[in-house]
C-alpha cells in the first residue's frame, strides 16, 4: 500500500480498501454527527456489512476507472477522507468530495488532500474539469472549494432530498488551465 504525506504533521493520504471496513466504520461512527447532514453514506454506513459494501463499491469503481476513495490518517488514526465520486476519463470530467471527523478539523487536511487529488487528475490523468458539489448550507465545504481556487458555477435549487427535506446544491469547479496557472 502507498501513503502520500500531507505535510509535517504526520498526516497521510492512503487508499481506503475493503479490508479496512472496521476501521472505516469506527471512523464513520466518530464522524457521523458532523458529516451526516452533508454526506449521504454517513446515514447508511451503520454496521460492518454496510461499511464493507461501500468500500467494495469504490473498489469496483476504481477497477472500472469511474471513482476512487482515499482516507486521511493523522498520527495513525483515520480522521477523514476524499474521493472521486465521479470520474469520467473519456469526457475529462470528475467530481471530488470529502468528509472529516472532529479530531481532524482546523488543520487544513481536506484542502491538502484535495490538492493531491486535483494534481493527480489534471497532471496524471489529463482531466479537464474537476467539480465540487456541496449543500448551499455547508459553509465549511464551500470554504474548501474557495481555497482550492474553484469558481462557483451555480446553484441547483432543491436538487436533493435528505431526511425528508429538500436542499440546494452549489456546484463549483476548476478547469485544468486554471489549476495549472494557480500552481505556476
Amino acid at each position: 500500500m502507498f501513503a502520500i504525506s500531507l505535510g509535517d504533521d504526520g498526516a497521510e493520504l492512503r487508499p481506503l480498501e475493503t479490508w479496512q471496513a472496521q476501521e472505516f466504520l469506527d471512523h464513520v461512527d466518530r464522524a457521523r454527527e458532523l458529516v451526516d447532514p452533508w454526506i449521504p453514506f454517513a446515514s447508511f454506513t451503520t454496521d460492518l456489512d454496510s461499511a464493507r459494501t461501500l468500500l467494495r463499491r469504490y473498489a469496483e469503481k476504481q477497477a472500472a476507472d469511474t471513482g476512487r476513495i482515499y482516507g486521511i490518517w493523522l498520527e495513525g488514526t483515520l480522521v477523514g477522507g476524499v474521493l472521486f465520486r465521479v470520474f469520467d476519463a473519456e469526457s475529462g470530467n470528475c467530481e471530488i468530495g470529502c468528509w472529516l471527523e472532529p479530531a481532524g478539523e482546523g488543520r487544513g487536511l481536506i484542502t491538502r488532500a484535495c490538492r493531491k487529488l486535483i494534481d493527480w487528475a489534471v497532471y496524471e490523468r489529463g482531466m479537464h474539469r474537476v467539480e465540487w458539489a456541496a449543500s448551499a448550507a455547508n459553509t465549511a465545504s464551500i470554504a474548501v472549494a474557495k481555497r482550492l481556487g474553484m469558481t462557483r458555477d451555480g446553484v441547483l435549487r432543491e436538487s436533493y432530498l435528505h431526511r425528508g427535506e429538500r436542499h440546494d446544491s452549489e456546484i463549483w469547479s476548476v478547469l485544468a488551465p486554471e489549476w495549472r496557472a494557480q500552481q505556476a
